[in-house]
C-alpha cells in the first residue's frame, strides 16, 4: 500500500533517483531521516538511508560519480556503501531479508524487495519509505502504519516483538533509547516482550549498549529510560550497581529516601542546566556507593558514611565495564562523585575563606560543574529545606567568586616548586636521595597549606620566607 504526503523534499533525492532510474532501480530514502521529517524535527547531522531493489553498492558508485566525489566507503560483505556530500551522509544498501541464528544479533542476509526490507527494520516509525525514482516521486510506502503509530506516539515492532527482540536485542535499547528522546510510550505487547527477552542482551558488545545508553544519557529527561531499563529488568544486566540503588528501608520508625529515584531527579535536573555528557554521568554516579555504605545508628538513623570516597573508586570499575573512556573524563566524573557533599558541607557551617580556598583548590576549572551538580542534588519535598540549602549554597558560591578574584586559587600554581627549593637549599631530588625527596614533599605541602589556610600570600617572596623557616625546622643545613 502507498500513498503521497507532504514531507520535506532534497535536491538529492532527484539526484539518486535518476541514477536509479538509469540503472533500472526501484530506490528510496528509508527509516530515520522519514521519521524526523514528518516530526518535522531538525538535526545538526543529516543522513539518508538509501535503499534500492538492485545492488546498493552500484547505485552508491553512480551516485558519487554524479556529484563528482572520489571518496566512497565500500563494505562488499555487507553490500553497503556510505559517501559524504556536504554535510550529508548517505549510506546505501541493496534490499534484503535477513534470517538470525540465536547465539549472534548477525543476520544470515539475503536479496530482497522493499517489502523485504521494511520487515526487517526495527520499528513501525523506521520503516517508512519514499520513493525517488521519477515515476512515483515522493510516493510513500507505509505497510505497518508507521505513521500512525507516530502520531499516537507508539513504539511498535513490525513483526511479532518476542521474535523481533530475540533476533537482535540490541533493538530492546533501541526501543528505550527512542521512548525517552521522542518522548514515545512502548507498546504494551513489545514491553513484554522485551522483560521476556532481557537475558538475551548478554549476546550483544557492551559498546554497542553504551553507545545507545550515552544517547539516553543525554536526552531531554534521561530519567524517563532509566526508569524502563529497571522496569524491564535490561538495568540489571548490564549496569546492576545503579539498579541496587532501588528502594526504602525502615527502623523504628526511621526510612531513608529511595536512591534510585533520587539519582534519577538529580540527573534531570542536570540535564536542564548542562548538555555536558560527563556532567550528566557525574550525577548518575554521585550516590552510586550508598548501597555499600549504608548503616543505621539508633540516635541519628540512616548514614552513609564515605559514599563519596567510596563512589570515586567505583568510577574507574564502572567505566571500564561499561567500555566508557578511561582518560579525563573518567578523572574528571571521579572528581565531581568525590567532592559532591563539599560545599553542601560549607554550608551547613561558618563559611571559612580557608574551606572555600581549599574547594576551589580541589575542583579547579571544574568548580562551576560542581556547584551545578550541588544544587541538582537538593530534591527533598521539604520547600523550608529545599530554600535553606539553596541560600546556603549560594552563600558558598558567592564566596567563591569574591576569593577567587582575590587569591586566583581555582587555576593556582605554586609559587615556589620543588626546583627551587631543591636549588635554595642544596638538596637532592630522586631515587639516590629518597631522604631528600621526602623534605622537599613536606616542605610544598607546608607551603600550600599556608596559602589555602591564609597565613601566607599566594606570592614568591612570603612563601620562600616560610621555606627557609620549614627547612629550620627539618634541620636542612643549606
Amino acid at each position: 500500500m502507498s500513498k503521497k504526503i507532504d514531507i520535506i523534499k532534497h535536491e538529492l533525492f532527484a539526484i539518486i533517483g535518476n541514477c536509479g532510474d538509469e540503472l533500472n532501480m526501484s530506490t528510496f530514502v528509508i527509516g530515520g531521516w522519514v521519521r524526523d521529517s514528518i516530526l518535522k524535527h531538525k538535526k545538526n547531522e543529516i543522513e539518508f538511508d538509501i535503499v534500492s531493489d538492485g545492488d546498493g553498492i552500484l547505485l552508491a558508485k553512480k551516485v558519487a560519480k554524479r556529484l563528482k566525489l572520489n571518496k566512497i566507503s565500500i563494505f562488499k560483505t555487507f553490500g553497503t556503501a556510505s559517501l559524504n556530500y556536504k554535510d550529508i551522509k548517505l549510506e546505501f544498501n541493496g534490499a534484503r531479508k535477513e534470517s538470525y541464528h540465536h547465539s549472534s544479533r548477525n543476520p544470515k542476509v539475503e536479496k530482497g524487495s522493499i517489502k523485504d526490507d521494511q520487515k526487517r527494520r526495527d520499528f513501525t516509525i523506521n520503516a517508512m519509505a519514499i520513493s525517488l525514482n521519477k515515476k512515483n516521486y515522493g510516493e510513500f510506502f507505509d505497510p505497518f502504519n508507521g505513521l500512525k503509530d507516530l502520531k499516537q506516539k507508539l513504539i511498535r515492532t513490525p513483526l511479532e516483538p518476542t521474535k523481533t527482540y530475540s533476533d537482535d536485542p540490541l533493538r530492546m535499547m533501541r526501543a528505550i533509547r527512542f521512548a525517552t528522546t521522542l518522548e514515545f510510550k512502548i507498546e504494551s505487547s513489545s514491553f513484554n516482550a522485551i522483560k521476556e527477552n532481557k537475558n538475551r542482551l548478554s549476546i550483544i558488545k557492551q559498546e554497542r549498549i553504551t553507545e545507545e545508553l550515552n544517547k539516553i544519557i543525554l536526552s531531554n529527561k534521561p530519567s524517563t529510560g532509566f526508569d524502563l531499563l529497571s522496569k524491564t529488568g535490561l538495568l540489571k544486566i548490564f549496569f546492576p550497581e545503579l539498579d541496587l540503588l532501588h528502594g526504602t528501608e525502615t527502623i523504628n520508625g526511621m526510612t531513608h529516601k529511595d536512591n534510585f529515584y533520587h539519582t534519577l531527579k538529580v540527573l534531570d535536573n542536570v540535564s536542564q542546566k548542562s548538555s555536558s555528557l560527563w556532567l550528566r554521568w557525574s550525577a548518575l554516579l554521585h550516590d552510586i556507593a550508598k548501597p555499600n555504605t549504608k548503616r543505621f545508628n539508633k540516635k541519628t538513623g540512616w548514614t552513609f558514611h564515605g559514599h563519596e570516597h567510596l563512589g570515586s573508586k567505583m568510577v574507574y570499575h564502572i567505566f571500564k565495564r561499561l567500555k566508557l573512556p578511561l582518560n579525563e573524563h573518567m578523572k574528571y566524573v571521579q572528581k565531581l562523585v568525590l567532592l559532591h557533599l563539599r560545599p553542601i558541607a560549607l554550608s551547613k557551617e561558618n563559611v571559612t575563606d580557608s574551606g572555600i580556598r581549599r574547594l576551589l583548590f580541589d575542583a579547579k576549572n571544574d568548580i562551576d560543574d560542581l556547584m551545578l551538580l550541588c544544587n541538582a542534588d537538593i530534591t527533598s519535598k521539604n520547600d523550608y529545606k529545599v530554600k535553606k540549602y539553596k541560600k546556603n549554597l549560594e552563600i558558598v558560591s558567592k564566596k567563591l567568586v569574591d576569593l577567587e578574584k582575590r587569591d586566583n586559587i581555582r587555576n593556582w600554581q605554586p609559587p615556589i616548586n620543588g626546583s627551587v627549593i631543591m636549588k635554595q637549599l642544596k638538596l637532592q631530588g630522586g631515587k639516590s636521595n629518597p631522604d631528600d625527596g621526602k623534605k622537599i614533599a613536606v616542605i610544598k605541602e607546608k607551603i600550600k597549606d599556608a596559602i589555602l589556610d591564609g597565613k601566607i600570600k599566594n606570592e614568591f617572596k612570603e612563601a620562600e620566607e616560610l621555606m627557609y623557616q620549614i627547612a629550620k625546622e627539618l634541620g636542612i643545613n643549606y
